[in-house]
């Protein structure tokens, strides 16, 4: 999956450290947003952390453990996606997400989200996709809601962020259940 339409204006394309720089200007650019849910916006400020954190992905994919994507609307990156975990053996992967507040409601995270997750199934063969998130996040368990997935539980304080200690909620879906597109697109 090297590049994605998502609408006519927005596409999903990979991350690659090559395109550091522009990496870490939209972390800069959205780290007010981003800072409360994502330790890597508190991490990045220049670009060479940038880099280092896209060669990591870059590094995973060459090991098949990992991927980064952007999300460009109009040419600009404004949001992104990974497999944060991909373990082919086992056949289960986490997705995650990010999006600037100003493009949300679009559609963009679900539908890029959708193709993630086909390619994973329908390509890869996972068995499992999963997806965290605080509870705190409505706007991410309503995505997870939209794809299908169904609420497992609660892992009571396993997410450190700064000096506090959050709990995440673990969302999945099987293999199973994925049709090729989310419920709400069906």
């Amino acid at each position: 999956m090297l590049f994605r339409p998502l609408t006519e204006r927005a596409s999903l394309h990979p991350l690659e450290p090559w395109q550091a720089a522009e990496f870490a200007a939209f972390v800069d650019r959205a780290r007010p947003h981003l800072a409360p849910w994502l330790p890597w916006a508190r991490s990045i400020t220049d670009e060479a952390q940038a880099h280092a954190f896209l060669q990591r992905y870059a590094d995973a994919q060459a090991r098949d453990a990992g991927r980064i994507y952007g999300i460009r609307l109009d040419g600009v990156l404004v949001g992104g996606t990974l497999f944060r975990v991909f373990t082919a053996a086992s056949g289960v992967c986490e997705i995650g997400v990010w999006l600037m507040p100003d493009v949300q409601g679009q559609g963009l995270v679900t539908r890029a989200v959708e193709a993630m997750i086909d390619w994973a199934v329908r390509e890869r063969g996972m068995s499992r996709v999963e997806w965290l998130t605080v509870p705190a996040n409505e706007r991410s368990q309503a995505v997870a809601r939209r794809l299908g997935m169904r609420r497992d539980g609660v892992l009571r304080q396993a997410f450190p962020l700064g000096d506090e200690r959050h709990d995440v909620e673990v969302w999945s879906l099987l293999a199973t259940e994925w049709s090729g597109s989310a419920p709400a697109h069906r």
